[in-house]
């Protein structure tokens, strides 16, 4: 695409400024009358407003810490306060973990970034052919596939599908739009990513090489990469959600097999670290640990999300890199990330030419003032005139609300007319099958029918009949949430049946064909 000479000129400047190592744009430090005088009650109102027990910050300036510390508790009714060092699931900030670390092994050579997978994936496949034959390891990171937004995860997340597994399955992933045209947020790509690790390096595990090649040389000896026995670690933050009704808590997830998407366990005394070394071009504490030209890749916009002028902040323009989200605010290039797991939500954000960072974790996944207080920092280094971020958002919120219907509630009213069942529950008994997730099956409990689901161990499914051929489908994890089951009958024969999840989890429905 043909550039205006204005812009080409512009997107020239951009890139020797990107050149260009990153303490180069940093300014000497000046207080900032927000953080001095107002973030404490900030955080304690919107704390309250938006339901959050625990939320724990760090803003990093000029290379100097300047708030590390905890707002709120670990566990409701408990009173034990959340610190700077209480153990968050950071979720999709993972991400760009992976990206250093791949892009530091580009840097030397071991692999190349616009190399096709299949040099390190023999046997690596996507459901289009084409596509097959030209994805890249940049592409693997830079949601590329034309994937649906979170298109898979309802067969992986909290899955026992091994990470090779989930690798193969992808190639029955039929995308809905078009490859390097139409962006889809894919988890399933990253894993893949993962797996180009031990390929080109002779068995070094995703683990071990973000261990040893980032987490050790920057001192982050309270970050994990698993987040298995998370619930066993002291000072953890415990999970919560009120997306189905009042809060109430929810299971801490395991993310290990989708490991390289979404694995990681921090606080903020350790992201402190990341951020310094994020601002500082690569270096800590005076050593390179990644080569600026290296760790600079990772901030390379691969994919445009949008480049429409957002409506409510100073922004034109979002792009992605390699686990990364980029966007102009108020005149400066800003990097970021959000993070979601079940029950918890973090943000991680920083502004070279500020010198500015900024992480934000969170236990409760309904909300948006983990984002809406990094905006509100952003406004307030960035020379935003003021605004209550988070009581705009608060009331974007309820306003939204004021006109929406309670899903949950209207399924409750369904099942509550006890219709007649126009099949005997026997009819809905037995095994179903969906090419990409697998085997389900359904038997007869009482008056209710039983999903149990093999590849996610524990999980079940209670339906009960509403009308029609939909039954509602209660998970016995909340996460994924209340939904309508459908049935498709021929006759008294049951042909199929299509199963939602909360859109947390896929926005998407399976079709189940009956064996």
């Amino acid at each position: 695409m043909l550039l205006p000479s204005f812009a080409r000129l512009l997107a020239a400047a951009g890139l020797l400024l990107s050149a260009v190592p990153d303490t180069l744009a940093q300014t000497a430090a000046s207080p900032n009358r927000f953080v001095t005088d107002s973030l404490d009650s900030y955080i304690r109102r919107g704390m309250q407003r938006w339901q959050v027990p625990g939320l724990a910050i760090v803003v990093v300036k000029d290379g100097k810490v300047v708030v590390q510390k905890g707002y709120g508790v670990r566990e409701v009714g408990k009173p034990a306060p959340v610190d700077a060092n209480t153990l968050f699931m950071i979720a999709s900030n993972t991400k760009l973990f992976t990206g250093t670390a791949l892009a530091k092994l580009d840097g030397e050579k071991k692999i190349n970034l616009d190399e096709k997978v299949t040099k390190y994936l023999p046997d690596y496949r996507l459901y289009d052919s084409l596509a097959s034959q030209l994805v890249t390891v940049r592409d693997l990171m830079s949601h590329h596939f034309g994937f649906k937004t979170f298109q898979g995860d309802f067969t992986f997340f909290k899955s026992n599908l091994e990470r090779k597994e989930i690798v193969r399955r992808m190639r029955l992933m039929k995308p809905g739009g078009q490859f390097r045209r139409d962006y889809g947020y894919s988890n399933s790509g990253f894993v893949a990513a993962g797996e180009v690790i031990p390929a080109a390096t002779g068995g070094t595990t995703w683990e071990t090489y973000v261990q040893q090649n980032l987490l050790q040389p920057l001192g982050m000896s309270s970050t994990f990469v698993s987040s298995a026995g998370f619930a066993q670690r002291p000072n953890n933050a415990h999970a919560y959600s009120n997306t189905f009704g009042p809060l109430a808590e929810v299971p801490f997830d395991n993310w290990d097999n989708m490991a390289p998407a979404a694995s990681m366990v921090s606080n903020v005394t350790d992201l402190a670290k990341w951020l310094q070394f994020q601002l500082d071009s690569g270096r800590y504490q005076g050593s390179q640990v990644v080569p600026w030209t290296a760790l600079r890749k990772t901030r390379d916009a691969n994919t445009v999300i949008t480049s429409r002028k957002s409506p409510v902040f100073p922004t034109h323009f979002i792009t992605y890199g390699l686990g990364l989200e980029a966007a102009d605010y108020n005149g400066k290039q800003v990097f970021w990330h959000t993070g979601g797991a079940s029950g918890q939500v973090s943000n991680v954000c920083f502004v070279p030419e500020a010198g500015l960072g900024i992480a934000v974790l969170t236990n409760n996944d309904n909300q948006s003032f983990f984002e809406l207080l990094r905006y509100q920092l952003l406004d307030s280094y960035l020379g935003v005139p003021y605004v209550d971020r988070s009581a705009q958002g608060l009331q974007r919120r309820q306003q939204a609300e004021a006109t929406a219907t309670d899903p949950t509630k209207e399924l409750a009213a369904r099942v509550s007319k006890k219709n007649k069942l126009p099949l005997p529950l026997k009819a809905y008994v037995g095994e179903y099958e969906n090419p990409l997730f697998g085997r389900i099956s359904i038997s007869q409990k009482g008056k209710q029918l039983l999903i149990t689901i093999p590849n996610h161990p524990g999980l079940t499914a209670t339906l009960d009949y509403m009308d029609g051929q939909e039954f509602r489908a209660t998970y016995s994890d909340l996460v994924f949430g209340v939904m309508p089951a459908r049935f498709v009958v021929d006759g008294t024969s049951v042909k199929t049946v299509e199963l939602r999840v909360n859109d947390y989890v896929e926005y998407d429905s399976y079709v189940f064909n009956k064996l």
